[in-house]
């Protein structure tokens, strides 16, 4: 997961934040062993907090994307 990736939380297989079609979160820290760092690798923990959204539940999955923009070509 990158600090910069969009995040969005799913509870119970229904998205319930960012709320609203189009909608974006992203995260306010992540953090390994007390220190920020910009990426933790697969099967690593980590402290996350997503802006703005506080009520993070047990069960509850955060999935992080990217949005990547690619040039059409004619």
């Amino acid at each position: 997961i990158y600090r910069n990736s969009k995040v969005r939380v799913i509870r119970d297989g229904i998205v319930v934040y960012p709320t609203g079609e189009g909608a974006s979160a992203e995260l306010a820290s992540l953090k390994r062993f007390k220190d920020d760092v910009k990426d933790v690798s697969s099967g690593m923990e980590c402290g996350i907090t997503v802006k703005n959204y506080s009520d993070i539940r047990v069960g509850d999955i955060i999935e992080a994307y990217e949005e990547e923009e690619i040039k059409r070509t004619l």
